[in-house]
């Protein structure tokens, strides 16, 4: 299996759309002429730094345990390509056109989009509880954090912010501080860290135009 880019006259994938049915997503698109089979892949999570859906781009050059054959009579069959979709989150969609060349599958690969679909399936729920423990006449004061998240989450997406004297209201409220462990699906209980009397934790998305797509942050 091998990839190449798609050439002016090369068999290329128009008009793919999909529809949802809760968890099953259906593709369909227009066949070039003379392609009896094509290859899909399904990425998810991967995000552009632009917001437009568009501007998302799927592994160009996926391995073939993660592309799934589909002949032009299965689709004929069962009028389209389906598939289920397990969680919360962004997904990506590609179907490459494939043709045999000495026995080998040439994939086209094709720089203007059309034969990707991206689209969300929801956001994933963040929820932070932050719990403060001190005596009154202390200087300092021990902070933990509980983040309880139905998705694994990259440390990347999430930081925090201390600030003196109230609570920080956005990300640059504050000294920024980055987190340098990923977060499991499930309840994460980060070590507790050491603050002084009059400072003030929150947390917050480290790009709310980015993250915001996947996730949903809730305080408690």
């Amino acid at each position: 299996m091998r990839f190449i880019d798609a050439q002016p006259g090369d068999p290329v994938i128009r008009g793919l759309s999909h529809q949802l049915d809760e968890d099953r997503c259906t593709l369909r698109w227009q066949w070039p002429e003379g392609i009896q089979a094509v290859y899909i892949g399904r990425a998810f999570d991967i995000l552009a730094e632009d917001a437009g859906e568009g501007g998302a781009s799927a592994p160009s050059d996926s391995p073939s345990d993660k592309l799934r054959l589909y002949t032009r009579n299965e689709y004929k069959a069962n009028n389209g390509y389906h598939d289920r979709i397990e969680g919360v989150g962004r997904v990506i969609y590609t179907v490459y056109a494939s043709v045999t060349e000495q026995g080998d599958a040439v994939l086209f690969r094709q720089p203007d989009g059309a034969n990707r679909a991206v689209f969300s399936t929801g956001k994933a729920r963040v929820t932070v509880s932050i719990r403060e423990k001190g005596g009154w006449l202390q200087k300092f004061k021990t902070v933990e954090i509980r983040v309880t998240t139905e998705v694994p989450i990259p440390k990347e997406a999430l930081c925090y912010v201390k600030k003196q004297g109230s609570y920080p209201a956005h990300k640059e409220d504050g000294t920024v501080y980055p987190f340098v462990m990923d977060f499991a699906a499930g309840k994460n209980v980060l070590p507790a860290i050491e603050v002084g009397k009059n400072d003030y934790v929150r947390l917050f998305f480290t790009d709310g135009k980015k993250y915001g797509q996947l996730y949903e942050l809730h305080s408690i």
